[in-house]
């Protein structure tokens, strides 16, 4: 086999998986993280991150020794890169942890070897970043293939979508495009789709922002179906009874490390064009910051009316059903800003044991004590659950006629 040893660097909710999956080909696979608890915990045959099917792959792969986990990077045939990519002030794409990946490899590079970037980027990165590795290593110009695949995945189901899903794979020429199609064959059962490496990297971003803009619409509906007095829920389900309209559920916002962020990076480079997608931004964001505002004034409402200080159950703290994933995630962001307003706030989150900076309560414990019960996460544990004689708010559809 040409691919017999490769580095993943980056051992998050994408690199593991990725990592396991490939792994599980009984095809050698160095994970890199800087983090030595997330090395030691993969090393043991156990995972930092709850995945479906995830945990088994990974004791699987590092008890037959085609995993092993690492804080420096090693010499392969294939460094593969799947490290955050946030924005900083302003909303400026941070490709820093990128720069710093492919620093870390770089004393490690020879002929032929494949580099791909899987992190979400601006347009320009991968050429970017080969540019930078020939500048450093001008023996190798020509010599390396760079490409740029973008994962596909949903949390929950992120081994079986990594294997089964379509992929996008867009080289700095034709030569990289077919090294990483090559490679990619090896474990994705989905069609590869071979592009120029710009297009790929748009094509990510593009994805979201398409996603964002359908959720804002929900979002704003739910605004207006809330000063109108109508129950958006009935009225998404009556609406999408039509053959051509397909309305999504509102929530308290948008987060995750994709959806609320990628469109960020079309917005920054292109200013004057990506106005539906700054508009869409606009509107999740503002979701969040009104959600805060009902509850702060139905507990405001609650003190006035009963002469005491409400306990408050903030009902999910991931940033989609039935996940332990924090990032971006506006559930949090809400349960920590009443925290800081001084309200007597019960944090539950079903999927995590522990936090480190708030308790985490039983849901069904939280559910009996609070006087205000604030759904912020419809997680499975709360659908249909059987709650009298309790003020509830609900901002996702537990309660709703769509179940």
């Amino acid at each position: 086999m040409k691919y017999k040893n490769i580095v993943i660097m980056g051992l998050g909710y994408i690199g593991l998986p990725t990592a396991a999956l490939i792994a599980g080909k009984k095809i050698h696979v160095y994970g890199v993280d800087i983090n030595l608890e997330i090395v030691n915990t993969i090393n043991d045959g156990k995972i930092h991150i709850i995945e479906p099917d995830l945990e088994g792959l990974v004791e699987y792969s590092v008890r037959n020794n085609y995993l092993k986990a690492f804080i420096e990077p090693c010499k392969a045939d294939v460094f593969i890169i799947t490290v955050p990519t946030p924005f900083k002030d302003n909303y400026k794409p941070d490709i820093s942890y990128i720069q710093q990946s492919i620093n870390m490899i770089l004393p490690y590079l020879e002929e032929d070897n494949l580099i791909i970037i899987e992190s979400t980027s601006p347009v320009g990165t991968t050429e970017k970043m080969a540019d930078y590795v020939f500048s450093k290593k001008q023996g190798l110009k020509d010599k390396l293939f760079f490409a740029y695949c973008p994962e596909r995945v949903l949390p929950g189901r992120i081994i079986y979508e990594l294997e089964h899903n379509d992929r996008v794979i867009g080289g700095i020429n034709e030569a990289s495009s077919q090294e990483a199609f090559n490679f990619y064959s090896l474990f994705v059962k989905g069609k590869l789709h071979i592009t120029d490496a710009r297009t790929a990297e748009m094509c990510k971003l593009v994805e979201n922002s398409f996603r964002d803009v359908n959720i804002a619409f929900a979002n704003e509906l739910s605004l207006i179906c809330d000063k109108a007095c109508i129950n958006v829920w009935e009225l998404i389900n009556l609406a999408n009874k039509h053959p051509r309209v397909n309305i999504l559920s509102p929530g308290v916002g948008v987060g995750g490390h994709c959806i609320a962020v990628d469109p960020w990076f079309l917005v920054h480079d292109y200013k004057d064009e990506a106005r539906i997608i700054k508009a869409a931004r606009e509107i999740n964001n503002y979701k969040t910051e009104w959600v805060i505002k009902k509850i702060s004034y139905r507990i405001e409402l609650f003190k006035k009316n009963n002469n005491k200080m409400p306990k408050i159950a903030c009902m999910g703290l991931s940033f989609k059903p039935n996940i332990d994933d924090l990032r971006e995630s506006p559930a949090l962001y809400v349960t920590e800003n009443l925290i800081r307003q001084g309200y007597d706030i019960m944090s539950v989150e079903p999927n995590i044991r522990n936090h480190k900076k708030y308790k985490i309560y039983d849901y069904k414990q939280a559910v009996k004590e609070a006087d205000i019960i604030v759904f912020l996460v419809a997680h499975k544990e709360f659908l249909n659950m059987d709650i009298k004689n309790k003020e509830t708010l609900d901002f996702c559809d537990v309660h709703g006629i769509k179940k």
